[in-house]
């Protein structure tokens, strides 16, 4: 067979006979068979190379491929007259082809450069969330003036989720507060003998900080998540854009009826939650004090004034806005997958419990420049 010539594939039985020209130009013909060939299943193949007259990579990768198609069904593979100046060909095309082609791993980004992309995120949300804020206010105040725009059945289902039915755990936690607080007291006071006073130091951090912020941080972790999840599982549900597509607002239907529900819960959780860290510090006092409840409740009326109370209950509006905002906002911002809905429902529960935090130490020290 002259040079040049096309190439040839036979055949016979168990033998494999190639022939001619196996170059890029002259392949394309054969790769049908090749491809035939590859399908036949086991045994053992002899590959005849000694009517080839030329090779080049193309070819040669062919015909590995079909090798490494035969030899995953369990066949033997052989060659013979191959010539000398094609095995080494071979040998690096079968080398490559062992090994697994694996992606670059990409470049990792420089501390300065992660710093950076932090900073730009974080105003980027911080932006985000300001731009929430007014437009949920500015829809607020479009629906409050007509209160039958107001979605009062979704409205009550909120106050009942967010409200009764936090009532044992705010309830709960806050009486083990005041019995932590009133045993920690009691065993430095009655070294002086300042017993009573124990009632004064319970009742003050309990209406003053203790009650409300434990209100809101537990409302942070129960309610805002729940927010935050719902509402990122209706967008990846794409019943976000249902609603718009229905001349819906979302806001109107999600956001305004959760913050005016957990406006009006987490004052009286707030109240309930006093009034059960008081009741625990009592208990405590007469265990450890011998105080009765009435002494301690008499005190507890000297030390506490109404001014007191409706400062620390005041606090209760704002951080409720404040747990509603974050908790809607974190749920808006899902992305299409249930793994977004996790990260961003851990997003609004830290992010709740921290302004919280923040605007609880704002009222301190508004609270004391203003000498109150």
């Amino acid at each position: 067979m002259s040079e040049g010539s096309p190439a040839q594939l036979r055949i016979e039985g168990s033998h494999v006979y190639l022939a001619g020209d196996w170059t890029l130009g002259r392949v394309d013909a054969r790769v049908p068979a090749l491809e035939d060939l590859a399908r036949r299943g086991g045994g053992h193949w002899v590959f005849d190379f000694s009517g080839v007259t030329a090779l080049d990579t193309t070819a040669a990768w062919l015909i590995v491929r079909t090798w490494r198609r035969l030899a995953e069904q369990g066949a033997g593979i052989e060659r013979t007259g191959l010539a000398e100046r094609y095995r080494s060909l071979f040998d690096e095309i079968e080398g490559y082809a062992r090994e697994p082609l694996l992606p670059p791993p990409p470049p990792r980004p420089g501390l300065l450069a992660t710093l950076g992309r932090q900073i730009v995120e974080g105003f980027d949300e911080l932006f985000g969330f300001l731009a929430f804020t007014g437009e949920a206010f500015l829809q607020l105040v479009r629906v409050l003036p007509r209160p039958h725009r107001i979605r009062w059945r979704a409205l009550f289902a909120d106050l009942e989720e967010a409200g009764a039915r936090a009532l044992g755990i705010v309830g709960l936690l806050s009486f083990l507060m005041g019995v932590v607080i009133a045993y920690q007291a009691a065993v430095q006071l009655r070294l002086y003998g300042a017993n009573l006073y124990v009632a004064d130091l319970v009742a003050l951090s309990m209406v003053r900080e203790l009650g409300p912020l434990l209100a809101a941080i537990i409302i942070a972790g129960r309610t805002g998540s729940a927010y935050a999840a719902q509402i990122g599982t209706m967008k990846v549900n794409e019943e976000i854009d249902a609603l718009r597509a229905l001349g819906v607002s979302p806001l109107d239907v999600l956001v305004v009826p959760k913050m005016l529900s957990l406006t009006m819960a987490l004052p009286l959780l707030a109240v309930f939650g006093i009034i059960a860290g008081v009741l625990g510090g009592m208990v405590m006092a007469g265990l450890l004090l011998d105080l009765s409840a009435g002494v301690f409740l008499d005190r507890v009326g000297d030390a506490v004034s109404l001014r007191s109370f409706l400062l620390g209950v005041g606090k209760a509006p704002v951080f409720a806005v404040i747990i509603a905002l974050v908790g809607c906002f974190q749920g808006f911002r899902v992305q299409g997958s249930a793994a977004s809905v996790g990260r961003h429902t851990t997003l609004a529960v830290v992010q709740s419990i921290f302004l919280v935090i923040v605007a609880d130490a704002q009222f301190s020290v508004f609270f004391s420049w203003l000498g109150i």
